[in-house]
């Protein structure tokens, strides 16, 4: 199936290149040159991923994320004129998915893609469960008991990996090579960021313990358990 890509900056000359290494992809495109226009984009062609320049006038692209996943968990990808950790790491707390930074290589800016779409559209028959998390591989669903926890394709990624081997602490390094590919420059400060996420929404189901930190080694799955409100 064709994927279809929204490329939103409010640049045309880096529209046009987004869209010309889509196209040459096989990707469908769909262009906004604000965030506005991107809103409704999104709600009207339900794109598999938003490509977003940070830096737009007016509605930025942190603000337009932040509309985005009032009601949507499509991946976005930043663009971002500034390699800037800072920015990275509220971009990933917003829930975003990856970021790179101009000037950029057409190349790699289609690896990204392709990574983040094959992380979000893996068809397969994998059903993990651990405590009262369940994730399904074929829906990419995630659930806490009865309860969605609405997490992104990356936020998947990372919780499926960590619920693959429920006993085993993972480095930083190896959670990034295995949700990111072995190929990129993000720091632990990136997966940091995703945990927080996951954490938030859990809690807010009644799962404080979905994911366990342990000083100076590394993360695994929490016990994933569901508490009562007196508890």
């Amino acid at each position: 199936m064709t994927s279809r890509i929204l490329i939103v900056d409010d640049d045309f000359h880096i529209r046009g290149v987004v869209r010309i290494a889509a196209e040459t992809a096989g990707m469908q495109t769909n262009e906004a040159a604000n965030g506005l226009d991107a809103l409704t984009l999104v709600h009207r062609h339900k794109p598999d991923l938003v490509v977003l320049d940070v830096g737009m006038p007016g509605m930025n692209g942190f603000d337009c994320c932040k509309q985005i996943r009032n009601h949507s968990r499509v991946p976005i990808l930043f663009l971002t004129a500034h390699d800037d950790e800072v920015d990275r790491i509220l971009g990933f707390e917003l829930g975003g998915d990856d970021f790179v930074a101009k000037p950029f290589s057409p190349r790699e800016l289609m690896l990204r893609i392709k990574a983040i779409l094959s992380r979000g559209g893996q068809q397969t028959e994998e059903l993990l469960r651990y405590g009262d998390l369940q994730l399904n591989g074929r829906r990419h669903a995630c659930m806490l008991g009865s309860h969605e926890l609405a997490v992104t394709s990356t936020e998947f990624a990372l919780l499926a990996l960590l619920a693959r081997h429920p006993g085993t602490l993972m480095d930083r390094n190896t959670l990034i090579a295995g949700v990111y590919g072995q190929n990129n420059s993000l720091s632990g400060r990136t997966i940091d960021s995703h945990v927080r996420n996951i954490r938030a929404k859990a809690s807010k189901l009644g799962c404080t313990d979905v994911i366990r930190t342990v000083h100076g080694v590394g993360l695994r799955l929490g016990d994933c358990l569901l508490r009562s409100p007196n508890q």
